[in-house]
């Protein structure tokens, strides 16, 4: 009698040829291709660009090459011109720079050059001839600046920045293919993006190294050392127990409602890398502790508590401004282009009815897509009251692992802020703090390296490491905004460049772009060209505020690739989830948030309106 091969899965897969080839003979394809025009004017942008405006700048002002200028007058140029970038062309805005945003720009203002420079502009350019400067400048680096024209030397970095666009391009198919298909274990994709940079000369090895350890590295494999610290002391069975035991009908549907109820408000205020990562270990056990003789294995329950955890994460963020980089970007954004502030409470008055939509949205098609065999988890809780018993009260171990996370938690709501009023002389980050916090663990006995060596999933760090590099490298490059410029221009045609067309067009188009890159970057690529786009079509209306918003919140809709979001690979790292299982609820609830946040603009924001501003 024979038996039936048990089918590989996850790190257990050998590489597919008949599939893998395919990724492989595309990313070959794009590179052989013709360049388009619009690539290669985007790559001479950002290769050349900024040296070539900040010289038309210094001969504006200065009547002089910037080669030949004083640093202070080179320093002015530099600072407009990196204003220009954001979109700030008045002269307010340049005036209200200080030598922190310039050192954050990486604008050497030593000494007494910026307060030279901020003279200069207050005293001697005023702020008609300030703003036609800037357009004029604008409109060289856009409409000007030609490849054809350029000197040899230029020519050459031209030539690096179209390849490295074209290569990320290319990438993108590979890496996109590969991660949907998995023929290939995913982990080594991550190691293939960093060797394809490095052999199409894109980034060099030293570069690509040090990317491989970012700071959201570091928070990923910190995160899941202490939730291997809190499964292993057994933290994680009390806390799902206080959380859980309330329940009348502890059914299956009911704690996934709790998940969404309790983690979404939380998104918007905590990262959401921490929140998954708090509750992965409770996840886990609930499904360990349900199953039974009759049922010894249920997967679907399993992708399902995991799935349910990571959407919960990624539908809270845009609640509030500390719910993401994102967020932060589009207000700096509307701010500098506009001059229109919004305020914390308002930007959560205005986008918190998005998440009470979508907490009943995203629930139901958790629960309408994945159907699991065990209904009840009754049976887990009881298990939990007995394990729990048979633990006795609180022993030292689990007391130095909950005090050693709330000291990590506290460090991540107050690290930014307390290195800015100069508590802290040096910026941590939340991954530095992460790794402090699994190595305190280690100090106080809680676990040993050994525990982490086994606990801890290995291939989910090098693949979000993977994911870190690929994504920067579709920003840096100027990839991402090819990409939405040539969409944007597309689509202009078919009146898809004014109101809620203009609008579902940049939603959609972020929320692309932020299932391959960061959201952050996303909403930094997509959002200029469409704040530029809606200045232009409806200047001074609400609707230039509403395009931030919808911008910051279209880019949270990471839901269908393990490397959109933290939260997608942390709950990877649990080991019950297949790359088409993020695909399965992913699809239909990105299509539902971009629906939802067009209707939130039409029916709620345009009734509400925007403080001082006329309606669009």
């Amino acid at each position: 009698m024979t038996t039936e091969k048990k089918k590989a899965t996850g790190y257990d897969k050998y590489v597919d040829w008949k599939i893998f080839i395919i990724p492989v003979a595309l990313f070959f394809i794009i590179l052989v291709l013709p360049t388009p025009n619009s690539m290669m004017k985007v790559g001479t942008q950002y290769s050349v660009g900024t040296k070539n405006v900040v010289n038309f700048l210094t001969q504006e002002l200065f009547q002089k090459k910037s080669s030949d200028v004083d640093q202070w007058q080179l320093v002015t140029a530099q600072m407009m011109e990196k204003n220009m970038e954001m979109g700030a062309l008045n002269k307010a805005r340049f005036m209200k720079r200080d030598a922190k945003w310039c050192k954050k720009y990486k604008i050497p203002c030593e000494g007494t050059n910026f307060k030279k420079a901020n003279a200069f502009i207050k005293d001697n350019v005023d702020a008609e001839k300030y703003n036609a400067i800037m357009k004029k400048a604008f409109d060289y680096r856009m409409n000007v600046l030609d490849y054809n024209k350029l000197s040899e030397n230029d020519t050459k970095a031209a030539d690096k920045g179209i390849w490295a666009i074209k290569v990320s391009i290319a990438l993108m198919s590979f890496v996109v293919l590969c991660f949907v298909t998995e023929c290939i274990p995913l982990p080594a994709v991550a190691f293939c993006i960093g060797l394809i940079l490095v052999f199409s000369n894109v980034i060099s090895r030293q570069q690509v190294a040090m990317l491989y350890w970012s700071d959201a590295c570091w928070f990923i494999m910190g995160s899941l050392m202490f939730a291997a610290a809190f499964v292993k002391t057994g933290v994680d069975k009390r806390v799902c127990l206080m959380m859980f035991k309330k329940l009348a009908v502890p059914d299956v549907r009911w704690i996934t409602l709790i998940f969404f109820l309790i983690i979404t408000p939380l998104a918007a205020f905590i990262s959401d890398h921490a929140l998954a990562a708090m509750f992965l270990p409770i996840g886990m056990l609930l499904y360990q502790n349900s199953l039974t003789e009759e049922v010894p294995e249920d997967k679907e329950l399993a992708k399902m508590l995991m799935i349910a955890i990571a959407m919960a994460c990624n539908i809270g963020g845009p609640g509030a401004p500390s719910g993401g980089a994102r967020n932060v970007i589009m207000m700096t954004y509307l701010n500098d282009m506009f001059g229109f502030d919004i305020g914390y409470f308002q930007w959560c008055t205005y986008c918190f009815p998005f998440l009470f939509v979508m907490i009943p949205v995203t629930w139901f098609m958790v629960n309408w897509r994945f159907k699991p065999r065990i209904k009840s988890l009754r049976p887990a809780m009881q298990q939990l009251e007995k394990e729990i018993g048979k633990m006795g009260k609180w022993n030292r171990n689990q007391i130095w692992a909950v005090i050693i996370f709330v000291i990590m938690v506290f460090g991540w709501f107050t690290e930014k802020a307390f290195y800015q009023i100069g508590i802290y002389p040096v910026r941590l980050g939340i991954g530095v703090i992460a790794v402090a916090g699994a190595m305190a663990y280690i100090m106080a006995g809680v676990v040993n390296w050994r525990d982490y060596q086994e606990r801890v999933d290995w291939g989910v760090v090098w693949l979000y490491a993977g994911a870190i590099i690929f994504g920067r490298t579709l920003d840096e490059t100027g990839a991402a905004y090819w990409i939405a410029s040539s969409v944007i221009d597309f689509l202009a045609p078919f009146g898809m460049d004014k109101g809620l067309p203009l609008m579902a067009t940049a939603n959609g188009l972020t929320a692309v772009l932020t299932n391959l890159m960061a959201d952050g970057p996303a909403a930094a690529a997509v959002g200029p060209i469409t704040l530029n786009m809606a200045g232009m079509v409806h200047p001074g209306t609400t609707f230039l505020p509403f395009m931030a918003m919808s911008t910051a919140v279209a880019s949270s809709f990471a839901y269908c690739l393990i490397i959109g979001t933290p939260p997608n690979a942390i709950v990877y790292a649990s080991g019950y989830l297949e790359p088409k299982d993020y695909l399965r609820v992913g699809i239909p609830l990105w299509f539902c948030a971009n629906i939802v946040i067009l209707l939130v603009t039409g029916l709620l924001w345009t009734v509400m309106g925007f403080p001082g501003l006329p309606a669009y």
